[in-house]
């Protein structure tokens, strides 16, 4: 793989997400149809003026859910631009309408996987922070590979982010936060990590929510690369 460059397919990619499968429902349908169109990105590398108006420290959210922790931080964080990457329409249409209701200008939407838009359409150094909370846990040994932290992964978070910047994981699956620090321990050595810093402007909301009620312990990882 090409971490540097948009050439090459990214050979040890695999799909770290579920497909879903079924008919949009006509409310999502109608969701798509009126916010997208003013909230994607333009084709293409990121020109943030293009896709914001603006440029200003941004922020990459990935898997986005229904956007409660986006749209928090989108309100809490004015001065900074939040890019949200998700795959699963339903929840992306729901955000750009809670979006919309919260008046909040400062939030885009790219639609596909996050390893393709880190890799072709993001640029060395360009991001304030990136969001990773409570991914798909694949928790079975055999899918581990599939888990979205990897060496790869990290490899592109690790050239996007600029000095300073940090990535933040939240997880209630105690093997994913196992294997997350395990990954950036073993990555480059560049990492300065942080454990049980919980993000006061992040909501309790889906699927931490979920965690607290079963009783699972949240996992709060920052981890950052040295200015």
């Amino acid at each position: 793989m090409t971490v540097h460059g948009t050439e090459g397919p990214a050979r040890d990619w695999i799909r770290s997400y579920a497909a879903r499968r079924g008919r949009r429902s006509a409310l999502t349908q109608e969701r798509m149809a009126r916010f997208l169109p003013q909230r994607r990105i333009p084709e293409g590398p990121l020109d943030q003026e293009a896709a914001f108006g603006r440029v200003a420290p941004l922020v990459l959210e990935i898997g986005c859910g229904h956007g409660a922790a986006a749209i928090a931080y989108c309100r809490t964080h004015p001065d900074h631009d939040l890019l949200a990457v998700d795959v699963h329409t339903p929840g992306v249409a729901r955000m750009m309408a809670a979006a919309d209701e919260a008046d909040v200008p400062n939030l885009r939407v790219a639609m596909g996987d996050a390893v393709f838009l880190l890799r072709d359409r993001l640029t060395h150094g360009s991001l304030h922070a990136v969001h990773l909370f409570f991914p798909d846990p694949w928790p079975k040994k055999g899918h581990a590979k599939r888990r979205f932290v990897s060496a790869l992964t990290l490899d592109l978070i690790a050239d996007r982010l600029a000095p300073g910047a940090a990535l933040l994981v939240a997880t209630d699956q105690d093997h994913y936060a196992e294997h997350t620090l395990a990954a950036l321990e073993g990555h480059d050595g560049r990492w300065d990590v942080v454990v049980g810093e919980r993000p006061t402007w992040r909501p309790t909301d889906g699927f931490e929510a979920k965690g607290l009620r079963a009783g699972r312990v949240i996992h709060d990882i920052r981890a950052t690369r040295p200015g």
